[in-house]
């Protein structure tokens, strides 16, 4: 299935949600890797053992999920020149790699089961905010956005879509964007890629606003205007936030489809990583809930592991084949 046949498939009551992967990061670290205060996170893998991301996106895959996440979230043409000390004709070769990675770990996976009646995966090209090269948390506050321009946004983010387009991705996910400018940015920027298809999710600090502040409801309106978009949504958000701000957007997706993958809902400290909140609930428990409001694309983000995609896939299908239309009733 091309990403053309995938869009027509969103929403539909019996094929259910695309299933996405979880924190390739999260999976890495559970192979041991120590990614915790890199500031090129996972992407140096990239350079350093692109097999082990190979790995663990095959691991994603046998789990159960339909989408899987380039390792390029953390990954900029400034942050492998500084960090890796790249020409920019060899980061663009890194960035690519990430694509080509995901694409053998789908193959292999299809090798492995030719009897699988699922749909062919599907690789998405991860574009994280500019607050991720920054490395100080500010994907989750937004405030750089504050000092920059949109033409300067559009600049920034511009050499690593090229790449990941380039290379060709099925559709390329901006993710965990904290401000409504950023987004602005991201989707001036995807105009100049005709032909390519995107999700756009946003990192959010209550059940009413993105992480700048603005409203979850503004950030929707907003992409409702692309065409280029399939779906609009919220990442690496404690879960219990992902009712109320679909709820609060609700009349503003004129068609779009929901993309939702949330954390854990563990609390994140800066200097000891993650701990675990009096108030952690589980995703999976939320899920019906979820596909009440028609969401097209449900998979995890930070702390979310195969296994617990596995557990999402199961429920997804024991919710379809109980008889009952959660779509319907939104």
């Amino acid at each position: 299935m091309d990403c053309v046949d995938c869009v027509k498939t969103f929403g539909d009551v019996a094929l259910g949600p695309l299933i996405l992967d979880g924190g390739l990061a999260t999976e890495l670290e559970s192979a041991g890797f120590k990614l915790q205060g890199d500031p090129l996170w996972s992407a140096r893998l990239l350079h350093t053992n692109p097999q082990a991301i190979k790995d663990a996106h095959y691991r994603f895959l046998c789990a159960g999920a339909d989408v899987i996440t380039t390792a390029t979230y953390q990954a900029s043409v400034e942050g492998f020149r500084r960090h890796l000390d790249m020409t920019p004709e060899q980061v663009n070769e890194l960035m690519m790699t990430a694509v080509t990675l995901a694409r053998e770990a789908v193959n292999q996976y299809i090798a492995d089961h030719p009897a699988s009646d699922r749909r062919k995966p599907l690789v998405a090209g991860s574009v994280g905010p500019y607050g991720a090269f920054l490395h100080n948390g500010s994907e989750y506050t937004g405030a750089y956005a504050q000092d920059m321009s949109v033409e300067e946004l559009k600049a920034w983010h511009r050499p690593q879509i090229h790449c990941l387009a380039t290379a060709g991705v099925d559709l390329i996910a901006m993710e965990t964007i904290p401000s409504v400018k950023e987004a602005e940015a991201l989707l001036e920027l995807l105009r100049e890629f005709p032909d390519s298809k995107a999700w756009l999710s946003f990192s959010c600090k209550d059940g009413q606003c993105i992480s700048d502040g603005s409203r979850f409801s503004e950030a929707v309106r907003l992409a409702s205007r692309s065409s280029q978009l399939v779906a609009v949504g919220v990442n690496c958000c404690p879960p219990e936030l992902v009712h109320p701000l679909l709820e609060s957007a609700r009349s503003q997706r004129a068609g779009l489809n929901w993309v939702i993958y949330p954390n854990s809902g563990e609390d994140w400290d800066s200097q000891s990583g993650w701990k675990k909140s009096v108030n952690e609930v589980s995703f999976t428990k939320l899920l019906h809930q979820w596909m009440q409001h028609g969401a097209a694309l449900i998979g995890g983000c930070c702390r979310i592991s195969p296994a617990q995609i596995a557990e999402l896939r199961t429920q997804i299908h024991g919710i379809l084949q109980d008889g009952s239309d959660p779509q319907r009733r939104c």
